[in-house]
């Protein structure tokens, strides 16, 4: 089984009332701790590679790690890019293997979010890829992603369905409560 993106893994998960767990990952040890919880469960997930992890691990050994787990448990394993900084890192995942990006436009003014999410989300569909995008910032750090309580702001439900009708993003990370980041998926957007 080759990875897969996390298009079809939602789906299966809505229609059948379960959760789908996505974890950061940056050497074997952890990769494979992961993998073999979700065998004993049979559980698909999904393999989180920060900006972080990439410099710290190299690209190349990461995504050869997460195909070795799919080949050794079986299970649907998307291999997703957590708070990709721009088009081009994005566009690296995808060419190197990723199944799934995430472009965080968060810290960009809404048209100029719009704009940059829109340019991944076409060159990732291109390749099969799915595009998860964010809209909001919560205070806090999350690897290199720091915002201060004065530049957090929560989604404004408003501009969800305009952002996500203008991007065609697949999913879309909100900033809500105090979670760093709360995960929808855009049913309305699935092709």
């Amino acid at each position: 089984m080759p990875l897969v993106n996390t298009r079809e893994m939602f789906k299966k998960a809505y229609d059948g009332g379960y959760a789908i767990g996505a974890f950061n990952v940056n050497n074997m040890e952890i990769i494979q701790g992961i993998v073999e919880g979700a065998a004993a469960q049979k559980a698909p997930l999904i393999l989180q590679v920060s900006k972080g992890a990439r410099a710290y691990a190299n690209h190349t050994y990461l995504v050869k790690l997460v195909e070795a787990a799919v080949a050794t448990s079986g299970l649907p394993i998307a291999l997703h890019l957590d708070h990709g900084p721009d088009f081009e890192t994005c566009k690296s995942c995808i060419d190197g293997g990723f199944t799934s990006v995430m472009i965080d436009g968060s810290h960009l003014p809404f048209e100029k979010n719009i704009e940059e999410t829109r340019k991944v989300v076409e060159y990732a569909h291109k390749y099969g890829v799915t595009v998860e995008a964010e809209l909001g910032r919560l205070a806090g750090v999350e690897d290199d992603v720091k915002v201060s309580a004065a530049d957090s702001s929560y989604t404004r439900p408003e501009e969800v369905e305009e952002f996500a009708t203008a991007t065609g993003c697949d999913s879309l990370a909100i900033a809500i409560g105090t979670s760093p980041v709360s995960y929808t998926h855009l049913r309305a957007h699935e092709t």
